[in-house]
């Protein structure tokens, strides 16, 4: 345990000194957010912090093979996809890349990670263990695929991406630790820890953005510790898709919107309800608190109550988005600013 803890306080450490190195570089080479008419912000601030989290918890991964906690393959899928998404971010911070090659890369950081993990795990559907076979391991495609996007839609407030990190990683822990996986529970932590050092210098306001590199990083490494998960009990992959209910319902709902007015999908714009729940209050902070304390104290315990089969995996999900799908809507999820 006292081994663990030195490796958290490392991996926060580490992540906050080199989100500040991050931040002088991006300030010296003019890396800059400068806002525009569809920007959250109102300052220039510099981007690409979020490679601090990459390099954190990609090097981490190199303990938790050496302790025993990941196994040979499931390293490789995290670590694979996790460093190629990352690329892809960095390259497009720096110089766009068009949304088809884009997603196209998406897509093959989603398939290495999923062909190391053994593709996608069976499901605990109305009473029955379900293996889905390949139709199973498309949707883990595109499940991956869409974790790694509305991730980095929902970037785009102060603090908001370290914060649901943060906690959704805390309720993942909480998870194994309950579920009987005693040793798991580290690799979550560790990326909470690396998250938690970049949010220093990120939470309202912020001093340096995370960028695209960390965010798609952020949403497949998620992704990918969920299939692990249901790999070791496959009621947790009901629990996780709870605990990042806030990002799945606000991304989802906006998309469809979006989709159904005929705008195109790849194109910048502020028309999450979390943008305008931001603008409504006139400050980021507090809907950034407010996403944390939904995923402790509303997605957490049920999540856990499916976790630990006292719930329904489908009727838990449903109850735990029910609310969240009302607050979208009331905050103008996808709509336009005239109606905001």
């Amino acid at each position: 345990m006292i081994q663990s803890g030195s490796l958290l306080l490392a991996a926060l450490a580490a992540a906050w000194l080199f989100t500040g190195l991050i931040r002088r570089y991006a300030l010296r080479s003019n890396m800059i957010d400068v806002p525009n008419q569809r920007s959250s912000h109102t300052l220039p601030t510099p981007r690409g912090g979020g490679m601090a989290i990459v390099v954190v918890f990609l090097v981490s991964l190199g303990a938790l093979f050496a302790l025993d906690v990941l196994t040979p393959k499931q390293s490789w899928a995290l670590f694979g996809a996790g460093a190629w998404v990352a690329v892809v971010g960095f390259l497009d911070d720096h110089r766009h890349i068009p949304a088809g090659w884009r997603l196209l890369a998406h897509f093959i950081g989603a398939g290495w990670g999923l062909y190391w993990l053994g593709g996608f795990p069976p499901l605990p559907l109305f009473g029955q263990l379900v293996a889905l076979g390949w139709i199973g391991h498309v949707f883990g495609l595109f499940y991956l695929v869409w974790l790694l996007n509305l991730y980095n839609f929902m970037d785009g407030i102060d603090g908001i991406a370290g914060i649901e990190a943060i906690t959704v990683c805390l309720g993942g822990v909480l998870l194994f630790l309950l579920s009987g996986n005693q040793s798991v529970w580290l690799e979550p932590a560790l990326l909470a820890a690396a998250a938690a050092g970049f949010l220093l210098w990120n939470f309202p306001p912020a001093k340096i953005f995370m960028g695209d590199a960390g965010s798609g990083f952020l949403g497949i490494v998620l992704g990918l510790i969920s299939l692990q998960a249901a790999w070791l009990n496959p009621n947790l992959f009901w629990s996780w898709l709870c605990l990042l209910g806030v990002f799945i319902v606000d991304a989802t709902l906006t998309l469809l919107q979006r989709f159904r007015r005929g705008e195109k999908l790849h194109e910048a714009h502020r028309s999450h309800a979390y943008q305008f729940a931001a603008r409504r209050f006139g400050s980021h902070r507090p809907v950034t608190l407010f996403v944390g304390a939904v995923n402790l104290f509303w997605l957490l315990p049920l999540a856990i109550s499916i976790g630990l089969g006292m719930l329904n995996g489908i009727l838990g999900v449903a109850l735990a988005y029910l609310p969240l799908l009302l607050t979208a809507l009331k905050f103008n999820a996808g709509g336009t600013e005239e109606r905001g």
